[in-house]
């Protein structure tokens, strides 16, 4: 459903919270004006998303992805629907079909984004950044897992369509507040207490503990480091960027970090599908590279070849085996 757009303009100043400006000052929307869309799902996060998007006068649709999951949706989307109404957004919902089985919060998250288009505007905070990294590091990322949310789309980050996240300086505590003076009602998603969730377990349990070993909170230092390697991340990228991972002489000779970054870019490009290349699966291409073997195998079902100095990306044949 799509509410039409409202009369141009912005609610008058003395309808915004009073922590509004101060709170917007710390955001990184687009120059006032500009036609934005916003994920707004109706939690406190999106919901304040709207409404500084709003407060800085930008053009928004508001787009609220039912996946189908939870009963209620259209309940949720109405939410969404009226605070949109009432900050002079316009309105869209999208449904989208989730199967039940394995993954379903991962494969939830991905429908999302497919539904989204490019350079929609979300509502994480610096909490959802901390959570991230110290998933990451569970799973054993490296510079670019250490820097979600930081690292250009284009790069190493995950997969999906591009996104900007303006609220990333803002913490969780001051998006409720926020809802909160301006009368919102956000949407509760009972998931969010569910400690089968390793997001919520790092969220309810590990930050906490972290924070009482470091005698302080630890969200604003896990950000901090994330910014930091983000930078490093993109310079890395560029370098990596005049790379050719096609030809071989060229990534021996380039150092191993780099060399390393233009086979990952060149196995991920066109497989957002895939999680990121494993090490090991890099470790063998550079053999390959290197001359060490003929060929190997990679993640994906696909195969790596070399042939006069060059490397070549195949559908892996049915039981081949790396030939050294």
């Amino acid at each position: 459903m799509t509410v039409p757009r409202p009369p141009s303009g912005l609610p008058p100043l003395v309808a915004l919270p009073s922590q509004a400006a101060g709170l917007l000052a710390r955001c990184r929307f687009p120059a006032a004006g500009e036609q934005v869309v916003a994920a707004v799902s109706g939690g406190a996060d999106s919901l304040a998303l709207l409404v500084l998007a709003r407060a800085a006068g930008l053009d928004v649709l508001a787009i609220h992805v039912d996946h189908g999951i939870r009963p209620g949706g259209d309940s949720e989307a109405a939410v969404v629907a009226a605070a949109a109404a009432r900050w002079g957004a316009r309105f869209e919902c999208r449904r989208v079909s989730v199967p039940p089985g394995a993954d379903l919060e991962a494969r939830a998250r991905r429908a999302r984004y497919d539904a989204l288009p490019a350079g929609v505007l979300t509502g994480h905070t610096a909490d959802d950044l901390a959570e991230t990294v110290l998933l990451n590091v569970c799973w054993g990322a490296g510079i670019d897992g250490l820097a979600p949310m930081a690292v250009a789309a284009g790069g190493a980050s995950r997969p999906g369509p591009p996104v900007r996240r303006p609220l990333l300086a803002l913490r969780r505590a001051e998006t409720e507040q926020l809802c909160a003076s301006a009368g919102l009602r956000p949407v509760r998603d009972p998931s969010n207490d569910d400690l089968r969730f390793r997001r919520n377990r790092v969220r309810r349990q590990l930050l906490p503990l972290l924070g009482e070993v470091a005698g302080r909170d630890p969200v604003p230092v896990l950000a901090r480091q994330a910014a930091l390697l983000g930078d490093d991340a993109a310079l890395l990228e560029e370098l990596a960027a005049a790379i050719d991972p096609t030809d071989t002489a060229a990534l021996r000779d380039a150092p191993d970090p780099l060399a390393r970054r233009a086979v990952r870019r060149w196995l991920r490009a066109g497989q957002a599908e895939l999680h990121p290349p494993s090490a090991a699966d890099v470790a063998r291409v550079l053999e390959v590279a290197a001359g060490s073997v003929v060929a190997c195998q990679v993640a994906g079902g696909r195969r790596v070849r070399r042939s006069s100095g060059r490397l070549y990306l195949d559908e892996a044949p049915a039981g081949s085996e790396n030939r050294r």
